[in-house]
């Protein structure tokens, strides 16, 4: 062997042993540069001059370790776990071996042995990558929209939701909007402020969220679209749902900047809550757009003007359904019933259907052909369905209203049997009647009695 094969370790002790045997190092300095003793020194240079300066190297190098796993074990272990456990990870497939098949392997010795047999591919090998989409070429012909939940406000206040509006050609911060939760109602007041601010778009790209998506194909309602969808539609703009998270790329790297930049600026403006945050996010755009938003490769800008009421407007962005009437003139509405008051025009609406238009701040319109009808509502107790899907985006804002409706809820009184027949108490004590015969008193008085009676002859 030369010294090609030899680590830097065996380089050096050679250089420093070599210095000592040609006279120009002590032994004692040798010692003290290679950090050994003068007794291993010595062993060292005992080596060097009868086997040369290949016998510096480790004796075990190039030989099989002594506690080596036998090569039959290894064999056997690669085919149980491609015959039974091939669709396993390192870990799960060495619990197995252990406890169907007793044989015990270390994770680690597994996933080489699966990964040399190409039962295995590492995180890196795994990765996929995606093709980098090209930016579109003018301005408002897509706006990418997300929300993204996160402590804005650190320990300041309570989580909350940022809804993002980004345009896709600049990269530019269109509509910023701090919300408790991402639900249609919210998109909506968000959506008022972007058109009445820039106009509307040519087309809005997000995520496959059900405030923008029908998830099951076969629902009844809707025709196919959300409340969403539906407004958007009556202002002429098309809704985009993106395959995967990473097709749209850039509102999620905005989020992460945000996640960074706007959180330390809430910090140093002392902002704790939504209201105040929401009075901050136009300044905070305007700073952050003059930095970092870029010339689009076509100069025009393709928002169009919204000539619309603000009434007209109110009547698109909120919730719009259709309810059929009972032969009592009553519908049901989000867990309450509603009754249409008597008149010539409700007399014939029986078997038919009417449009509700539910607001943001409450309000409930009832139409029919475009004319409120009058109603009155009977309340029922409003809960959360007992094992009601909850998506993980309103997870929070859904508890946050279950704990304030169980806040508001005093337990009933519940009444006994002898309440409800009315029955009164009249100071005896419940339970079974006391013995007299036993009182000492009517003890006394019987012994007494007795007393009194003549001996008998």
């Amino acid at each position: 062997m030369g010294l090609i094969a030899m680590s830097e370790r065996d380089l050096q002790r050679i250089e420093i042993l070599s210095k000592v045997i040609a006279g120009r190092m002590t032994l004692v300095s040798a010692a003290h540069v290679l950090d050994l003793s003068e007794r291993q020194v010595r062993r060292l240079l005992y080596r060097i001059r009868t086997g040369g300066a290949a016998s510096i190297r480790h004796k075990a190098i190039g030989r099989p370790s002594n506690n080596r796993i036998s090569d039959g074990v290894r064999d056997y272990a690669v085919t149980l776990v491609r015959e039974r456990y091939a669709d396993f990870g390192p870990t799960l497939a060495a619990e197995k071996l252990s406890e169907r098949d007793g044989l015990r392997v270390s994770r680690e010795t597994l996933r080489g042995w699966m990964t040399e047999a190409g039962l295995w591919l590492s995180r890196k090998q795994r990765r996929t990558f995606h093709q980098p989409r090209l930016r579109r070429e003018a301005y408002g012909e897509l706006v990418q929209i997300d929300g993204s939940e996160h402590r804005w406000f650190e320990d300041r206040g309570p989580s909350c939701s940022l809804l993002v509006f980004v345009d896709d050609a600049t990269g530019r911060l269109m509509q910023l909007r701090f919300v408790r939760s991402e639900s249609t109602f919210t998109y909506f007041d968000a959506l008022e402020l972007y058109l009445k601010e820039h106009g509307a778009p040519i087309a809005f790209y997000s995520d496959k969220h059900t405030v923008f998506r029908v998830a099951k194909k076969d629902a009844k309602g809707g025709q196919g679209m959300t409340q969403f969808g539906r407004a958007l539609s009556e202002l002429s703009i098309e809704i985009l749902c993106a395959n995967s998270s990473q097709a749209k790329g850039r509102v999620e790297r905005m989020n992460r900047t945000l996640q960074d930049r706007l959180v330390k600026e809430l910090r140093l403006a002392h902002i704790c809550d939504m209201e105040t945050g929401n009075a901050f996010l136009p300044g905070f755009m305007e700073y952050y757009n003059a930095r970092f938003a870029i010339v689009p490769a076509r100069s025009e800008d393709l928002h169009r003007p919204i000539n619309l009421a603000p009434e007209r407007l109110g009547e698109i962005l909120c919730k719009r359904e259709q309810r059929y009437v009972g032969s009592q003139l009553t519908f049901s509405f989000e867990r309450k019933r509603i009754m249409l008051e008597e008149s010539e025009v409700t007399r014939g609406l029986a078997g038919r259907y009417v449009e509700t238009y539910a607001y943001a701040d409450g309000r409930l319109d009832v139409r029919w052909k475009g004319h409120s009808l009058p109603y009155r509502t009977f309340d029922k107790d409003q809960r959360v369905t007992h094992a009601a899907i909850t998506e993980n985006k309103r997870l929070g804002d859904v508890l946050a209203y279950i704990k304030e409706r169980q806040n508001q809820q005093t337990r009933p009184k519940v009444k006994s049997n002898s309440e409800k027949n009315g029955y009164t108490p009249r100071g005896r004590k419940p339970g079974r009647k006391t013995d007299f015969m036993n009182d000492p008193a009517v003890i006394a008085r019987r012994e007494k009695a007795l007393m009194r009676q003549p001996a008998a002859e």
